[in-house]
């Protein structure tokens, strides 16, 4: 992920905020504000959001991001980890009351092993490992796992293509069904060469798909840049979501650090009764642990509508 430098300045007052002297005095440490309650939202941070506060191990990073309110995670690379680790995420999160939300059903580099093309070779792929994330869904009492169908194809028509990721996804909700999980389709805004990347386009799969395990995740970064107009949008596909992920542009960092109007956003959902998790897929501002206390202080202020 490329990371810009951007220097958020202000302070939020908060009930669970420490003093301007305790954050900001010449000789004081920065300290993370106790948090006395949850979050209005399910927001879920991800690996080494907080390393600065909890150090390198993920489990201590869990357990800070309880301390500071957060009941949920997300965990992209949960695929690659070993079983053993797997678990103890999984026992970690039951003993705090926490969520797993979402992690990529990553079959290698799958950006490139596209589902367009129609190529048994990349269904096989892509069957094999939706079964691998049964078993580490299993694990950590996950339900959303991300799927992203690959490249455009330029040698085949875009309807060809279109039934190409129908015929494979519906193998994949063949395997999710049964387990009452959720693969959800995320439309990116890293390159033009991605075959998904509008909701619209998303929200029509889903529907061909015709599934309750293949639903839209609405990463409003992604969608802040391919087609803006983030709440019409959000209505016009709702039935289709089931996940959100966050990051403000320009610069995929933290609410307040850019263009988007998190809190209308934030206000908007939840007053439709969605309970789901919010994904924090975006980096941090500001460096160091200052940084890491910052982020907090957006999401609190960001929270409060």
């Amino acid at each position: 992920m490329q990371r810009r430098n951007f220097l958020r300045t202000g302070f939020v007052t908060t009930a669970s905020a420490l003093s301007v002297g305790q954050l900001f005095g010449k000789n004081a440490e920065a300290k993370p504000a106790p948090a006395e309650k949850t979050f209005k939202l399910n927001y879920a941070p991800h690996d080494g959001m907080f390393s600065n506060h909890a150090g390198k191990n993920f489990i201590d990073q869990i357990k800070f991001m309880h301390d500071q309110g957060f009941r949920a995670i997300e965990d992209n690379g949960l695929l690659k980890r070993p079983v053993e680790e797997q678990e103890k995420i999984g026992s970690e999160l039951a003993r705090l009351g926490m969520t797993m939300g979402v992690f990529v059903v990553d079959g290698g580099d799958n950006w490139k092993i596209s589902l367009t093309t129609g190529k048994q070779e990349f269904k096989d792929v892509f069957v094999k490992t939706c079964k691998q994330s049964v078993e580490a869904a299993k694990r950590v009492n996950a339900k959303w796992m991300t799927v992203v169908p690959g490249f455009f194809e330029r040698n085949l028509p875009i309807g060809i293509q279109t039934a190409n990721v129908v015929d494979a996804l519906r193998r994949g909700a063949e395997i999710f069904e049964p387990h009452n999980l959720i693969m959800v389709l995320e439309p990116l805004s890293d390159t033009p060469e991605l075959f998904l990347r509008h909701s619209d386009q998303t929200y029509e799969i889903c529907k061909a798909v015709n599934s309750p395990s293949c639903k839209i995740l609405f990463d409003i970064y992604h969608m802040q840049r391919n087609e803006g107009n983030i709440i019409p949008n959000i209505e016009k596909c709702w039935d289709e979501i089931a996940y959100f992920q966050i990051g403000d542009n320009p610069g995929r960092k933290e609410p307040t650090t850019g263009e988007v109007n998190y809190k209308n956003i934030f206000k908007h959902v939840h007053n439709k009764g969605f309970k789901g998790v919010w994904g924090m897929e975006h980096g941090n501002a500001q460096p160091g642990k200052e940084g890491e206390l910052a982020l907090i202080r957006a999401y609190r202020e960001s929270d409060n509508f």
